[in-house]
């Protein structure tokens, strides 16, 4: 539904993260938002902490439904976390009329993934108009601050059709 409403580029997404801190669940919905341009996203229940251009922190909850069998958050779920975290990170700098997808994604697991864990990225300014890639790294940190995972997500940028 948003994504035919809105292009949703940077502008866009900064706008609507704005509206989304001003109102009461706001931001619980605006966290559903990476799940409606791709639903598999939905599985790891992502929570948007915060967004500005170029920058996104999201928490995940340690549950059931993303353990293993050594009771840690499974790697899958490690790595769809970075790529929800480099994807909001990239979108928000993303200019109008750019679109972008995942076409690599590396993870480096460094430790087990255990409560609640916060992701980051920083991501680059981006160019509209020409097609490029962008590589954009995310960390994955537990509560103590540790770092539990870091991942490359290589996103292929192009003009929107």
């Amino acid at each position: 539904m948003m994504g035919s409403m809105l292009e949703l580029n940077g502008e866009n997404l900064m706008r609507l993260w704005r509206l989304a801190t001003k109102v009461p669940g706001g931001r619980a919905a605006f966290s559903k938002l990476p799940a409606r341009m791709a639903p598999y996203t939905a599985t790891i229940g992502a929570v948007v902490e915060h967004v500005e251009p170029g920058f996104a922190r999201l928490s995940m909850k340690d549950r059931p439904g993303v353990r293993n069998h050594l009771k840690s958050v499974h790697a899958i779920a490690l790595a769809n976390f970075v790529e929800e975290t480099t994807g909001l990170a990239m979108m928000s700098a993303l200019p109008p009329g750019m679109r972008g997808i995942v076409t690599h994604i590396e993870i480096t697991y460094v430790k087990k993934g255990r409560g609640t864990l916060t992701g980051e990225c920083h991501a680059p300014a981006i160019e509209g108009g020409v097609e490029s890639e962008c590589k954009v790294t995310g960390t994955i940190r537990n509560a103590a601050g540790e770092l539990v995972a870091h991942g490359t997500a290589t996103w292929l940028l192009r003009p929107a059709r």
